[in-house]
């Protein structure tokens, strides 16, 4: 989504306001940043000094003729000119480093909060717009630092003493010179206005552009499939041309203000000429005052020409630091206790005791997802959870590693509430392997291990849990990968079938050890099989281990202690599978349609019997 619609966004701070939280990250770096700033000055106010030294040279040695006077005058203007180009180099030296380090330690904060923030942040906002925050904005805050911000004070300040040097001629020079920039400011006010909204627009669309390649990179092969690149290709370029619009706009708004930037200063210089001459002619101004007036006047130009660069600069910088803050004020709904407790030697108990939730977006009059679950998995229990689509199993799931939180009731691990352990305690303790299996880009070895930090990747311990892990998920394929478990795969395992990734992702949970594990139809890519021989070396290497599993499959069900039947968003039937079969009649029901598109999903099977004659087979 696009931040400008994000609900319950902050009001819109003033410009300095904005601009002012990034005060505390160059905290640190202010020493360098105002050294470079003052060397800026500096070189602003050696290159204000030729005039007067052209006026010296003028009206003394070229007056008088003294040939000698008029070599050490130029040397003077080369001096101050190799000080002025010393003076720049320095601040730049002075600044890059620190505009960098703001840049790196901003960067890390965000990738920091995007990791913290909840699901619920995520699923609202677009991975294209927070994209364009952590590379194009944070890029666009470094270089207002080291150049923008900078180089506006110091060409304001420039503007400011020149003009009042300009008075040391005559002061109808000077008043002239100061007159024409009042309409400057004026422009600049009504720019703010105009470029400021342009800006945030701009760049909220540029976030929506990247969210476009960004999905259609990764739903390539849907739409190479279903033969959609044309549509998607309008879809882009539509965005691309609203984009384009936007950003004319924004041109349209700079050339304006730069029209004035440059007009009004040519008026000076024309009406200024004319009274220098007039008052030259009066003898109240001699040709020397003159030809400096104008050398001052020519330094003064790019100062002022610049200001309206400078200033949507400026804007830019703002927009940019209100876009990334929108994502570090967020509200973290899903923290760390303020007094935590611990559970030393967890049993594996889980429950969900008058559990509710419901989505932030769903409507008032409609009822909780999940209105008040009643469910209890006894240590090393393994639980099936079954219900027709919809019915709230797949964010039954998401509780008990609180990726989401309960809206009412709780969720206990070992009679604790989960919301009262720390985080990253609670998820060593409870590990989840989603019917998504997503990998990321790096080696087998690393996705497999991504929940043991306490190994050292190297080590040969991490080598024997890694191999028990994929022997437990089937995953003999690795070593025949071209560089075994060492091998790279490509972007969230696309390389991969999808049977594969999800034989990885159920090693990861596998081989994270955990106390509780969640499954949601984590072997739904897999033929029964495959699956039967997963599921028996589950019981075997996770011996003692709890375990909750969404079951789309009889032949899931049939492999647990115990199953509950989840319907409108209650567990209504807990018992064995015999037990559910003799008495539910929607317990049926729901089996009969996991059939149903078993033998839909299967039908290139050769054996005839029915999946519920297997799952009784199994029970006798």
């Amino acid at each position: 989504m696009s931040a400008d619609t994000e609900p319950g966004a902050p009001a819109r701070l003033s410009l300095f306001r904005a601009l002012a939280r990034l005060i505390p990250y160059a905290q640190k770096d202010f020493p360098r940043i105002l050294l470079g700033a003052v060397s800026a000055l500096g070189a602003s106010i050696v290159a204000l000094l030729i005039p007067t030294a052209l006026e010296w040279i003028v009206d003394g040695p070229i007056a008088s003729g003294a040939t000698r006077a008029v070599v050490w005058g130029a040397l003077a203007v080369l001096g101050l000119g190799l000080l002025e180009a010393g003076l720049v180099w320095m601040r730049r030296w002075l600044i890059l480093a620190p505009a960098t380090a703001i840049e790196y330690n901003l960067r890390q904060k965000f990738y920091n909060r995007l990791q913290k923030l909840p699901i619920e942040f995520h699923d609202r906002w677009q991975g294209g717009q927070l994209l364009s925050r952590m590379m194009q904005d944070l890029n666009v805050i470094r270089r207002w630092l080291a150049f923008g911000l900078i180089m506006l004070v110091v060409n304001l300040l420039t503007v400011i003493i020149g003009s009042v040097m300009l008075f040391q001629w005559h002061w109808a020079l000077g008043t002239i010179f100061v007159v024409s920039g009042i309409p400057l400011w004026i422009s600049a006010v009504r720019f703010e206005r105009t470029y400021g909204r342009l800006a945030r627009m701009s760049q909220d669309q540029q976030g929506d552009l990247a969210t476009s390649v960004e999905q259609s990179v990764h739903g390539i092969r849907v739409l190479k499939a279903f033969g959609r690149g044309g549509h998607a290709l309008k879809n882009f370029r539509e965005q691309a041309e609203t984009l384009r619009g936007t950003e004319m706009r924004k041109a349209s708004a700079v050339a304006r203000v730069d029209f004035i930037l440059v007009l009004m200063p040519e008026l000076a210089f024309a009406v200024s000429l004319a009274t220098g001459i007039w008052l030259a002619s009066q003898g109240q101004l001699d040709i020397a005052q003159l030809l400096a007036f104008f050398a001052m006047a020519t330094i003064l130009r790019w100062p002022i020409e610049s200001i309206g660069f400078l200033f949507s600069f400026l804007l830019d910088a703002r927009t940019a630091t209100d876009r990334v803050w929108e994502v570090f004020d967020s509200v973290d709904t899903i923290t760390d206790p303020e007094n935590p407790v611990s559970i030393a030697d967890p049993r594996g108990a889980l429950a969900f005791e008058g559990a509710h939730f419901r989505y932030q977006d769903a409507r008032e009059h409609e009822s909780d997802l999940l209105d008040g679950i009643d469910l209890t998995l006894e240590p090393g229990e393994t639980m099936a959870l079954v219900g027709l689509t919809g019915s709230g199993k797949t964010t039954l799931t998401t509780l008990p590693t609180r990726l989401y939180d309960v809206t009412g009731g709780r969720v206990t691990l070992d009679g604790v509430d989960v919301r009262d352990l720390k985080l990253v305690e609670l998820r060593t303790h409870i590990a989840t392997a989603f019917e998504d299996a997503t990998l990321f880009s790096a080696s087998v070895r690393e996705n497999v291990l991504l929940g043991r930090d306490d190994l050292d990747i190297a080590s040969d311990e991490a080598e024997r849990v890694m191999n028990e892990a994929l022997d437990v998920a089937q995953a003999a394929f690795v070593h025949e990968l071209p560089d075994g478990a060492d091998t790279m795969i490509g972007e969230e395992g696309m390389s991969l079938s999808g049977g594969q990734r999800q034989r990885l992702a159920l090693a990861r949970a596998v081989a994270a050890r955990p106390k509780v594990i969640v499954m949601d139809d984590p072997l739904s890519a897999l033929d029964v099989n495959t699956e039967e021989k997963v599921q028996a070396e589950l019981r075997r290497v996770l011996a003692g281990t709890t375990a909750l599993v969404v079951a789309h499959r009889p032949s899931t069900v049939a492999l647990a202690d115990r199953v509950a039947l989840l319907q409108g968003g209650r567990v209504v039937e807990v018992g064995t599978h015999s037990e559910l079969m003799a008495r539910s009649a929607d317990y049926r029901s729901v089996l009969s349609s996991f059939e149903d598109e078993e033998r839909e999903d299967s039908a290139h099977r050769t054996d005839p019997t029915s999946a519920i004659e297997i799952i009784q087979e199994a029970d006798r």
